[in-house]
């Protein structure tokens, strides 16, 4: 007899996505599972005053049997959801919850048969929309030469130097400084330098700081005050009021003269127009990721807007917990989406719940795209992945490799929005997309709508 014909499983509720079964696996099945498996350890077992492998059943009944039967109930209660699930061909959304109805210690002593309620959601049943009837509209942006021209010119102030001038430091211009700076007349850890060189107008150095060496000569000895900003990193240093005594050394000017091949050549380029064409090449890359951005999110607006069907609640609540922990977290360090400001938390709480149905609704109907459509990701693919973050952390590479080798549900982390980007470009290839020509600002625009914000 299988232990499909053995155990009894009897629907109790169904409630839209919600099922609850009572399952009974009888104590009859649960002893001939410890006969078994007494039988299967007998040989092996020594005890004192028996000879090896003679030792009786019943010996071992006692002396091992309610530990045994433990192990029987535990391996039976996960081979028995499972296979109930295989039978009334449920398919979870989530993992199911166990309730034991059963006093354990009767079941162990094999006077009672096991008795324990399975409820779980399962996975909705829909049918997605014939992709070929979505249109989307997908902006796209050529790069101008003005923008390549801009890029290099950023370049060329970034690179081309300074040489020593005569007269009184202009923005622009650097500075070679000697500085020391007191709080209160104190000095303080890393707030003196020799031979610093400080690019006027460059930012940085604190607000204030570079601005009042404007008009600065050689051998010119200049008591800059300035204010640590609320937010510098330095946790000592924060919102305090400093003086820094500084003896200017030297001033220089920017060399002059336009980009040439022999400055390209010491970029790392075969000429000026190979670094024109990587720049070129680079804001092309920026437009493109830019573009799929804004029609992937047309698309995801498509497609929710197109599609009905009872969500999972535990899934959405889930979603729903780990966003609004994030929005917590902005709060507390006084990030909020500005579009967040001065509202409810049960205003906020429904917005962002709206968020968490609309990601659940579009990750469950690409996972049946996809599925439909036999869009896979590769083990390489992910390792690729995962090489990539790892090269982000220089000297950490290995344990970051075990970290993911030890934790499979990190993997699944990384697995998971490859997939989702590979479904995305199966399903654009699918539907009418209509390509839009507008400038760079319109592409680059902020258009999303506050109930799509971070979703």
């Amino acid at each position: 007899m299988s232990k499909a014909q053995i155990m009894q499983l009897t629907e109790r509720r169904s409630e839209g996505l919600l099922r609850v079964y009572d399952v009974v696996v009888p104590a009859a099945e649960l002893q001939q599972k410890l006969n078994a498996k007494i039988a299967e350890v007998q040989p092996r077992v020594r005890l004192n005053g028996f000879r090896p492998g003679k030792v009786p059943p019943s010996h071992i009944r006692k002396m091992y049997g309610p530990s045994m039967m433990q192990d029987i109930i535990n391996e039976t209660v996960q081979n028995s959801t499972r296979e109930g699930l295989e039978k009334v061909n449920a398919k979870p959304a989530s993992e199911p919850s166990l309730d034991l109805k059963s006093d354990i210690n009767e079941v162990v002593a094999g006077k009672a048969d096991l008795q324990f309620e399975l409820s779980l959601e399962i996975m909705p049943d829909f049918e997605p929309v014939d992709l070929k009837t979505i249109s989307i509209v997908r902006p796209t942006t050529a790069v101008a030469d003005e923008q390549v021209e801009e890029q290099l010119d950023i370049i060329a102030k970034a690179n081309r130097g300074f040489e020593d001038k005569d007269g009184a430091a202009a923005d622009g211009d650097a500075v070679v400084i000697d500085f020391l700076g007191r709080i209160d007349g104190e000095a303080f850890d890393g707030g003196a330098a020799n031979d610093a060189q400080v690019v006027i107008g460059s930012k940085q150095f604190i607000p204030g700081f570079e601005e009042q060496l404007i008009g600065a000569k050689a051998g010119d000895e200049r008591t800059l005050k300035v204010n640590f900003p609320d937010d510098y990193p330095a946790e000592n240093l924060k919102g305090k009021a400093a003086e820094f005594e500084t003896k200017v050394k030297t001033v220089r000017a920017p060399k002059e003269g336009a980009p040439d091949d022999a400055w390209a050549t010491q970029l790392g380029f075969d000429s000026l127009n190979s670094l024109k064409a990587a720049l070129r090449e680079r804001i092309e890359s920026e437009h493109n990721q830019q573009s799929r951005a804004k029609a992937k999110r047309a698309l995801f607006d498509k497609l929710d807007a197109a599609h009905s069907f009872d969500l999972p609640p535990r899934m959405v609540e889930a979603e729903f917990n780990q966003i609004w922990r994030q929005v917590e977290a902005d709060k507390k360090a006084g990030r909020l989406d500005p579009t967040d400001e001065g509202k409810s938390d049960d205003e906020l709480k429904g917005e962002y719940r709206a968020i968490a149905e609309r990601r659940v609704r579009l990750g469950l109907l690409l996972a049946k795209i996809g599925e439909r459509h036999k869009v896979e990701v590769s083990d390489q693919e992910v390792a690729q992945a995962i090489s990539a973050q790892a090269r982000q952390f220089p000297g950490q590479e290995q344990q970051i490799f075990q970290a993911y080798q030890r934790n499979p549900q990190l993997v699944a982390q990384v697995r998971a929005p490859l997939y989702e980007e590979k479904v995305v470009d199966y399903v654009l290839e699918l539907v009418d997309v209509k390509k839009e020509t507008v400038s760079r600002e319109e592409l680059f625009a902020d258009d999303e709508a506050p109930v799509t914000k971070k979703g």
